[in-house]
């Protein structure tokens, strides 16, 4: 018989033997000794997790006579079959290959003829989310209303692209990502049952590699067992997985922190010349880090027998960069590895890291340098210079005692001006007139009407902070091209302009709700009256007036002909001197005669 791969032959066969999926099995146990076995079930997990394996044994158990705890015999006639594949009644599918409505249709045809050899007729739809939209149609009303005796299983690692309407109608079981322990756990128990020398250190740099993933796990202990010629070593391990040695990372992570940035990019190059992958680097140099940083918290935090270290290392490394530092590192290391996924040179990108890295420095270490230390050093001007500042301390002590002594009517008309204070803090805020000049330019009653209108419909699209943020705003003038919205608060107006998810979300929501783009502008409500008179001002839109008109404007109807021009111009452009510059005649234009009533104040 040929060579099968280690996660084919060690498949498991039982619910004990799916390992890191404890509360899966217990449901699915528990559901079978009981009699409560529904009609469909969704599978979804990482790739390795055992979703497949698990319906096979599920498959098996709601079939086998001769149950034990909710676990099946594999010694019946019906538990072989269906472990061989040769049982009819129960059909695999791949979804990826067989996605059309032709296949669905087939499945739901077929699915009313009753089994003939077991008592439940199991369809397992692998990578189910590959069905196209009319196949997940098809499958809807089978799910919604099943023959009896058919259980549908469907196994997705993507559960995000399945319709609602197919996960109402079905069980899900998440399935997570295998720990580094328990597949550390699985390969030993495997190595152990085939008598198979190995080191436990290999064992480790195996189980982090397969990144939650135990047949990924299984599939590299395969590829070092026949590099090594049946063997498990940790320098077999490294060279298979592409990952660094602890020793090298220690090294490096020394020179760093000590800024010997020349020794760490000799120690960099060895590690490249070695066959070693930059971008695989980098996620071991992470790993290390976050390691390191955990042990300063707490040592219990990580299990220092699976890193290949010892307490000692961990103890020097801690003393050797505070938290501050380590998290600087981490950022570096993360902005690096994006930028590497789109280079050709990954190299220049790690000298520029290894350099970056050995710059580094606790921030804090500049405070605590003495400045006082050179006080004896001082020459003449400076201890002239001191008695100068010593007598004006004093001439000030004997001013403050003097106004402490001072009768009270004096200092009692002081906090009444106290609450000008925060207006004056207020006009410090940064309003951007370039953006809002261009709203304004083409700003319309209409828009206004129409974003005032899908106001609560857009912060319904926001997070539950970001509502609370806006909750003291409104659209004060809007065109087909953005939107202005006041704040009461000029520190919450200041807090939103510093969130930039906030505008994306809001630009985002504006666009789906209306079909075009719309630019969101902030402004401070005190200051948007100003603005508006200044933007009209400035453009002469308080000058429009008919030739033939005799007396000027009062200030009152300035006024009102400024703020009908700022709520209601179309454009700039439109409004030339030929058109109608009176604001009752403007009122008239956009309101109607019947409703505008005009008092002489």
């Amino acid at each position: 018989m040929s060579y099968q791969a280690l996660y084919r032959v060690w498949r498991p066969q039982r619910f004990d033997e799916l390992v890191g999926q404890q509360v899966v099995t217990q449901t699915l146990k528990n559901a079978i000794v009981t009699h409560q076995i529904s009609h469909a079930y969704l599978f979804a997990g990482p790739r390795g997790t055992g979703k497949t394996s698990a319906a096979k044994i599920f498959a098996k158990a709601i079939n086998c006579h001769h149950l034990k705890d909710g676990e099946p015999c594999n010694e019946c006639a019906i538990c072989k079959a269906i472990t061989h594949g040769q049982l009819n009644d129960v059909i695999e599918i791949d979804a990826a290959s067989n996605n059309g409505v032709e296949e669905i249709r087939d499945i739901r045809d077929k699915a009313k003829y009753a089994p003939t050899q077991a008592d439940y007729k199991v369809y397992i739809i692998d990578e189910v989310h590959m069905l196209s939209t009319g196949a997940f149609n098809a499958l809807l009303k089978t799910l919604e209303e099943p023959p009896a005796n058919v259980v549908f299983i469907l196994a997705t690692t993507e559960p995000h692209k399945i319709p609602l309407t197919i996960i109402s109608r079905v069980q899900c079981f998440d399935f997570r990502r295998i720990s580094a322990q328990d597949a550390y756990e699985r390969m030993k128990y495997i190595l152990d049952q085939k008598q198979v020398q190995y080191e436990e250190k290999a064992l480790w740099v195996i189980a982090n590699a397969a990144e939650g993933g135990m047949r990924d796990a299984l599939s590299i202990l395969d590829q070092v067992l026949s590099f090594s010629d049946n063997q498990v070593q940790l320098k077999d391990a490294l060279t298979v997985t592409g990952s660094v040695t602890k020793q090298l990372l220690e090294k490096y992570f020394f020179e760093v922190t000590a800024h010997k940035s020349a020794d760490a990019l000799n120690t960099m190059k060895d590690i490249l010349n070695a066959g070693k992958d930059g971008q695989r680097f980098i996620e071991d140099l992470i790993s290390f880090i976050r390691d390191v940083l955990l042990y300063q918290e707490s040592p219990q935090l990580i299990m220092v027998e699976s890193t290949g270290l010892t307490d000692e290392d961990f103890q020097k490394m801690s003393a050797a960069a505070p938290a501050t530092v380590l998290y600087q590192m981490i950022d570096a290391l993360n902005g690096i590895q994006e930028e590497m996924r789109f280079t050709t040179h990954p190299d220049v990108y790690l000298e520029v890291l290894t350099v970056k890295l050995g710059q580094i420095d606790d921030q804090p270490a500049p405070a605590t340098t003495p400045v006082p230390a050179k006080q004896p050093q001082s020459t003449g001007a400076d201890q002239q210079t001191i008695a100068q500042l010593e007598a004006t301390v004093k001439q000030l002590q004997a001013t403050v005692s003097q106004l402490q002594a001072a009768p009270p009517t004096a200092a009692a008309a002081k906090p009444v001006k106290q609450p000008s204070q925060p207006r004056v803090q207020q006009r410090n805020v940064e309003v951007k007139l370039s953006q809002i000049n261009p709203v304004l330019g083409k700003a319309t009653r209409r828009d206004l009407v129409e974003i005032q209108g899908l106001w609560q419909e857009l912060l319904s699209k926001l997070s539950v902070p970001q509502r609370s943020l806006l909750h003291v705003s409104k659209p004060v003038a809007a065109s087909t091209g953005g939107v202005i919205v006041a704040f009461d608060y000029a520190f919450l107006f200041q807090q939103a302009m510093d969130d930039s998810a906030l505008l994306s979300s809001m630009e985002q929501g504006l666009q789906e709700l209306t079909g075009t783009e719309r630019k969101v502008v902030f402004v401070p409500k005190d200051k948007w009256p100003q603005i508006r008179r200044e933007y009209i001002r400035d453009h002469g839109l308080d000058k429009r007036q008919p030739a033939n008109e005799a007396p000027a404007p009062t200030p009152a109807s300035q006024q009102e002909s400024a703020k009908v021009a700022s709520d209601d111009q179309q454009s700039p452009a439109t409004g030339d001197s030929t058109g109608p510059a009176d604001p009752v005649s403007k009122a008239e234009e956009l309101f109607g005669s019947e409703i505008v009533k005009v008092e002489d104040n």
